[in-house]
């Protein structure tokens, strides 16, 4: 694989190792800090989750204002034709919300390292400690038309239509409305439901289990390639993993709802289904 060519979306392990010293590829690592300065893939940036992200309570999980979010992108020495690889200790959560972010702003050269930290460190792959790489700032610009992007007024006025489905990440009674976390709980009108942990392989360090099976039950639920499909959850966390899955899967459609329930849960325009 030259420095040229695109990484895969979902990256092996082994294949990342054998291009650490590549000056093409910036691994940037969202595991919390403690766990970062303790050990990490040798030359990755630490990436704080909390400045991917902006609230207005009870609403978090939105997206930071453009001037925001490139300042802590190009600090992470991100610009364009750098290939970043997200990673992260909990299996992708916020290695995916970098993925939507930059899919959001009009960067599309990134891969999630698949089993994230913990398929690295288990794996026995090389670990450096510390602070993490300081990298000269990129040039990270903003090209993007936010077409991964939802809000609740898109939705509702999308919902009903056979080429349109929602999928909620959530556990099971947060979707059925037995968790309660916001105003009013349910799902959104129509909602299938796949639970983000459900893709994870817990016997393989977290890494995605066969592509072919979760295809498989996803379109059984009605989440098929030819629809546009939503992936929401409470704050956009969760279900930012489910919009790399199906970034991975090939959907073309894929978006992702920022605020995700703690808006929809907390507004009292929205329709709700329990």
């Amino acid at each position: 694989m030259s420095a040229t060519e695109d990484l895969p979306l979902l990256l092996d392990p082994a294949a990342l190792v054998e291009r650490l010293d590549d000056p093409a590829i910036r691994v940037v690592d969202l595991s919390p800090g403690e766990v970062f300065g303790e050990h990490h893939v040798p030359g990755a940036v630490h990436l704080p989750y909390g400045e991917l992200v902006a609230s207005r309570p009870p609403v978090g999980g939105l997206l930071p204002d453009t001037t925001t979010l490139l300042r802590v992108l190009r600090a992470a020495g991100i610009g364009p034709g750098v290939q970043v690889v997200a990673m992260d200790a909990e299996g992708g959560g916020a290695a995916g919300r970098l993925m939507w972010t930059l899919d959001a702003l009009g960067h599309d050269r990134t891969a999630i390292l698949d089993g994230g930290l913990r398929a690295w460190v288990h794996e026995g792959y090389p670990l450096e400690a510390g602070r993490g790489a300081n990298p000269e700032p990129g040039a990270l610009d903003d090209t993007g038309e936010r077409a991964n992007v939802r809000v609740a007024e898109t939705i509702m006025g999308r919902l009903g239509g056979a080429d349109f489905i929602c999928l909620d990440a959530r556990s099971r009674g947060e979707y059925d409305g037995s968790s309660v976390r916001a105003a009013r709980a349910g799902h959104v009108p129509g909602a299938a439901h796949y639970e983000w942990t459900r893709a994870m392989d817990p016997e393989r360090d977290l890494r995605l289990r066969p592509l072919d099976d979760m295809r498989a039950e996803l379109e059984a639920l009605g989440i098929t390639p030819d629809r546009e499909v939503v992936a929401y959850c409470h704050t956009h966390h969760r279900s930012a993993f489910s919009y790399a899955l199906l970034r991975i899967l090939g959907y073309p459609r894929a978006a992702g709802y920022p605020g995700s329930w703690s808006d929809w849960g907390n507004r009292d325009d929205t329709p709700v289904e329990a």
